[in-house]
């Protein structure tokens, strides 16, 4: 792979994109100091310009390159959860430009825990970093904005094509669903917001800080940072999708068997009596198992010439909010049946 990084470290350099795995998804990469190659990703995405992208940096010893007044908890939290499926939200410093924080005075920041990304990240460091030597690359995942988020490099190739100079192939994603996502921009004074659930828990981070997040206020005034996944719909197959409770799912799928639809069913449990569906997909009855392969789930379903996919509801237990959250995200974005 040295040659791999080699040509990546370049390409970066260059403004052009490198897709590269991390342990949620795969990201689709640039300079983040350099905004044409940050409007080469809003451009490969169809991503609406003031949406932000968060950025992956080489280790913790970079984070005051990108932001200011960190607070105590953003240290904390970068010493307990770095390298991890941790983003924090922090005051942007004034050489980061506004292409990467869609126009806010906020920035998103994370330290990737797969070893592919840290190579490339530390090769970019050691190459001089971007534009300025500020080193950072700007990650969303490489997909379609709004589809599904890909996990693995096949997932990459088959959604964006030869809009990536570079996919760097790391093998299927760990965690499979995007980062968790702290507001640490207030300061001191006040208590982080949660802006995205994920992979560590709100209890997870309130060991570390002693304050558990708390949850934006409904009908925000304008105060709340926007961040990446926190649009109504997200996450979604192309397919109609419906989410169904469990004790519902005979009556379901039968009932859509008599109106002629061709049924796909992602499921985590055993159930006999159901009538056979198009296609199936099953994941396991946890939440680590479930998000490590719902999204290649998800795209088998939406290729397999289903007119709907049905997914079973999860439950409603705390240790399965951040899939709970990619699910109604999907089934909003993905219309109705």
């Amino acid at each position: 792979m040295t040659q791999d990084y080699a040509r990546a470290v370049s390409l970066l350099k260059a403004g052009e994109l490198v897709a590269f795995p991390t342990e949620t998804v795969y990201g689709l990469g640039a300079d983040a100091a350099n905004p044409e190659a940050v409007a080469r990703i809003f451009a490969a995405k169809g991503r609406p310009a003031d949406h932000p992208l968060i950025v992956h940096l080489p280790g913790v010893a970079h984070l005051d390159q990108w932001a200011l007044n960190i607070p105590a908890a953003a240290w904390q939290l970068a010493e307990a959860f770095w390298p991890g499926p941790l983003t924090l939200i922090l005051k942007r410093a004034p050489a980061v430009p506004y292409a990467v924080t869609g126009g806010q005075e906020t920035v998103g920041l994370r330290v990737p825990a797969h070893p592919v990304a840290l190579e490339l990240l530390r090769a970019y460091a050691q190459a001089g970093g971007g534009r300025g030597g500020l080193c950072g690359i700007a990650g969303p995942s490489a997909n379609r904005f709004g589809r599904i988020s890909p996990t693995d490099a096949a997932h990459v190739h088959e959604e964006l094509g030869e809009a990536v100079a570079l996919v760097l192939d790391g093998g299927p994603c760990q965690v499979g669903i995007e980062s968790t996502i702290i507001d640490l921009s207030r300061g001191n004074d006040l208590p982080p917001r949660l802006l995205r659930p994920g992979h560590i828990t709100p209890e997870q981070i309130a060991a570390v800080i002693g304050v558990l997040p708390e949850l934006p206020a409904a009908g925000q005034d304008g105060s709340t940072p926007r961040v990446a996944g926190s649009l109504d719909a997200h996450y979604a197959p192309l397919t109609p999708m419906r989410l169904v409770a469990t004790a519902r799912l005979a009556e379901v799928l039968a009932g859509l068997k008599a109106d002629g639809k061709c049924c796909g069913l992602l499921a985590h449990t055993l159930q006999k009596g159901l009538v056979p569906t198009h296609s199936l997909r099953q994941l396991p009855d946890q939440p680590e198992g479930y998000a490590r392969g719902l999204y290649a789930a998800l795209r088998e379903l939406d290729l397999a010439g289903n007119d709907v996919i049905v997914v079973e509801a999860i439950p409603s237990a705390d240790g399965w909010a951040a899939v709970a959250d990619r699910l109604c995200r999907a089934a909003c974005g993905s219309g109705t049946a």
